[in-house]
């Protein structure tokens, strides 16, 4: 884990996102390029959506070089690639450290925002997380508006449900999204700012954590995240942007590095060749690994 906690505060690259869920698999596969009259149910869904997944993470193009390492759905760590656990097959193989996905969506808006669902089964989920290899987890939160209340009940769940991780030895990447589109996206993110440094504050001297946001209005505005002593690393999500956008948004934010998920798979889809495939995935990874190093 040391290792593991050494390459992601210090090294230069991304972690990429491949935990696209039960509710966003088929827009992905969709834009894989395959429909959803391809597949029937839920299992041969997964199984389309594995493929995928072990295609990028088997490419030449993907590597520890760049890429420091990979969020997974719960059943990607389930899974095999190349004979290996998911997870293992990353870090020995690639070189690349893995993180879980453990939220299980969103609940209803509420103040503007939108809390995390229960997730009763967590304690188990993180042991057998801890059993495959993973060093760290992800959850989502959503803010749509500046609203006080919101953003704090937001900001307060994710760092009790964080507490609670670190409690089995993982780092949690606490994820409190501000959409794109928030007609407030400005103030929402200097509420955002504030509580944040407040719960940091308050984590102990042992405790540290990751933190994944949205690109900011202004440039550098989260510096102080950056700088603080229990971030591990700021990464941000390309929330809705292209790729190009998103890369020369990053590019702008310094300290911050690439998490990116749709941006990251933008253009890739299952009827290339594997040359084809490497070539595409080769550029994508290039230029957000060229913006996360700003």
């Amino acid at each position: 884990m040391s290792q593991m906690f050494e390459r992601v505060r210090t090294g230069a690259g991304f972690i990429a996102a491949l935990d696209q869920s039960g509710g966003s698999t088929p827009k992905a596969l969709r834009l894989y390029g395959i429909d959803e009259s391809a597949y029937s149910g839920e299992e041969e869904m997964f199984d389309l959506m594995h493929a995928m997944r072990s295609r990028i993470c088997t490419s030449p193009a993907f590597t520890g070089e760049r890429v420091l390492g990979a969020i997974l759905f719960e059943m990607t760590m389930d899974r095999q690639i190349e004979g290996l656990g998911s997870a293992t097959y990353l870090w020995d193989v690639k070189g690349v450290v893995p993180f879980l996905k453990v939220d299980k969506g969103l609940a209803d808006e509420v103040d503007g925002a939108q809390i995390m669902k229960p997730m009763p089964q967590l304690d188990a989920l993180c042991e057998r997380a801890v059993a495959a290899g993973v060093f760290g987890t992800k959850m989502r939160s959503v803010i749509q508006h500046a609203n006080p209340a919101g953003i704090e009940a937001v900001v307060a769940q994710q760092f009790e449900v964080g507490t609670q991780i670190l409690g089995h030895g993982l780092v949690p990447i606490i994820e409190p999204e501000v959409d794109i589109n928030s007609p407030t996206k400005a103030e929402a993110e200097d509420l955002l700012q504030q509580s944040l440094l407040t719960h940091l504050d308050a984590l102990g001297a042992d405790q540290h954590v990751m933190l994944k946001l949205t690109l900011p209005t202004t440039d550098d505005f989260y510096l102080p995240l950056v700088q603080h002593p229990k971030v591990v690393r700021v990464v941000a999500l390309s929330g809705g942007y292209s790729r190009d956008d998103a890369n020369a948004k990053l590019a702008r934010n310094h300290g911050i590095i690439a998490s990116f998920s749709r941006a990251l798979t933008e253009g890739l889809t299952a009827q290339m060749t594997d040359a084809e495939f490497d070539a595409a995935l080769d550029r994508a990874i290039a230029g957000i690994h060229a913006a996360s190093i700003t």
